[in-house]
């Protein structure tokens, strides 16, 4: 039983210590317990303590649908500049501007009122995007249209996604004040497109003879707007992408990244390389994986950040280095996740910036959208058709439904925050992810997708699941004309 409990915490995130692993071992539900002492914690520390459960075990955290959640609505901007100045920003020198994050903005304690709030922003702030579309000029709220004998529109939360035994779906949905069932016919058009849970979508349709369910004809997605080739800045920097760095591994791939740094100080420098990003997972962690002991070369995770140090050390001092965290760093698990803590951002010399995780940075005029990508774990298993071998599907998924983790519950922990800082609210011109260890660069709708490979060889645990990476490989993007490269260090 302790091995079962303590080996599904290491998954979470989740390291205790001695003592405090006995307390959790004399409760009836030990993994409950667990999730309830630490959903009051602003932030989850590195390793649990006993004090942390004690003081912290009384509050009960509890996540449940709330049917009719109380929206504010607030003046903003247009939707498409949604997130510009909002909170977060912060001005750092060297050309680079962070946008929006949530280090420092985190607020929730894991309650009722924190799950009603952060999903009434996050349909709040969709729905704004949706009304501007054409195709829903005249929608209308649920309990209305299920009045109205004729085509209705609605914006309205998907809560549950089922399929009927004649082949048709069913959904589920909600908005501010009422929910209903809503019926895709087998051999309607809108079949071909998936719809997952918790996505904000709008609906054409119209009511059944009963007036107790909509037949849908057609699903709106907020989208991003179609823009045409990216106009040409005056910059002449560039900027390249580093994830899943994963050091303290004994599959990090130390040749290449030599060659990569011996790259970025010679031809890389002098072709205007002024700036690296590194989407997450910078080290490898400890106890993310069952048996990963097993292929760490270092099993501290303090140490495995010192190297981590001293690798960025070797890039020049002219280029600006942005790290992010990933699922296997030392920040909570709960997305959005903040900034690495004090403790190990002053193991980084100057030219080092932590940000969060999502993160909206401006570079050089350039608004860059970083997000280490987890919920591609959830995406990929949701919707038909997408897999791990082109993540960038994925991404476009993201952008189509303008969250960057819609689904509730799944593989990736989510924190109520007051507000979502998951939704894509302003229109990025590079989107950038990691996670996936892939390699790749695409364009939808006028949006660079860049996917940051990875610096790890397979993993036994990789070959086991029959995961392939695709390593080694820098994708460049130049910040004045947009154009992006993929370097080969194999």
């Amino acid at each position: 039983m302790r091995d079962r409990v303590l080996e599904v915490l290491a998954r979470e995130g989740i390291l205790l210590e001695p003592d405090a692993a006995e307390l959790v071992l004399t409760k009836e539900d030990p993994l409950a317990f667990v999730h309830m002492a630490l959903s009051s914690l602003k932030q989850q520390p590195l390793i649990i303590t006993l004090n942390d459960l004690v003081h912290n075990a009384g509050t009960t955290a509890v996540c449940e649908t709330v049917s009719e959640p109380q929206i504010v609505e607030e003046a903003g901007p247009y939707p498409e500049q949604v997130g510009r100045g909002e909170a977060g920003e912060r001005t750092v020198a060297g050309g680079i501007k962070v946008i929006k994050d949530i280090t420092g903005n985190s607020t929730c304690e894991g309650n009722i009122n924190d799950f009603a709030r952060y999903f009434a922003d996050r349909f709040k702030t969709i729905k704004r995007m949706l009304v501007h579309r054409r195709e829903l000029a005249g929608c209308v709220p649920i309990s209305k249209a299920l009045k109205l004998d004729r085509d209705v529109r609605i914006v309205a939360i998907v809560n549950e996604v089922r399929a009927t035994k004649n082949g048709h779906r069913i959904l589920e949905v909600e908005d501010e004040e009422d929910r209903c069932l809503a019926l895709i016919l087998k051999d309607s058009p809108a079949m071909s497109d998936p719809v997952i849970s918790d996505e904000v979508i709008g609906i054409v349709g119209k009511t059944n003879r009963k007036g107790e369910m909509l037949v849908v004809d057609e699903i709106i997605r907020p989208d991003v707007p179609l823009r045409g080739p990216m106009e040409r800045s005056d910059s002449t920097s560039s900027i390249a992408f580093v994830s899943d760095i994963h050091i303290g591994s004994n599959a990090f791939l130390q040749r290449q990244w030599n060659d990569m740094v011996s790259w970025l100080r010679n031809e890389g420098y002098y072709e205007g390389v002024r700036y690296v990003l590194v989407p997450g997972d910078c080290v490898d962690g400890i106890g993310i994986y069952p048996d990963q002991e097993e292929e760490l070369l270092v099993d501290d995770i303090f140490k495995q950040y010192e190297m981590l140090s001293e690798l960025l050390k070797d890039i020049p001092d002219g280029i600006k280095v942005i790290v992010q965290p990933g699922n296997h760093d030392a920040v909570r698990p709960a997305e959005p996740q903040p900034a690495f803590p004090k403790d190990i951002t002053d193991m980084f010399d100057s030219q080092v910036l932590s940000v969060g995780n999502p993160c909206y940075v401006e570079i050089e005029g350039r608004l860059i959208l970083s997000y280490h990508g987890r919920s591609m774990d959830d995406l990929i298993g949701g919707i038909q058709g997408l897999t791990y071998n082109n993540p960038l599907d994925a991404m476009r998924e993201m952008l189509r439904r303008r969250h960057l983790a819609p689904i509730y519950g799944g593989k990736t922990p989510i924190a109520p925050e007051k507000k979502d800082f998951l939704v894509i609210d302003a229109v990025p011109d590079f989107f950038v992810t990691g996670h996936v260890h892939g390699a790749g660069i695409s364009d939808y709708r006028g949006v660079r997708l860049i996917n940051a490979s990875t610096w790890q060889a397979q993993t036994s645990y990789q070959r086991m699941h029959n995961f392939n990476p695709d390593p080694a490989k820098l994708p460049v993007v130049h910040l004045g004309t947009g154009k992006c490269l993929m370097k080969n260090f194999n």
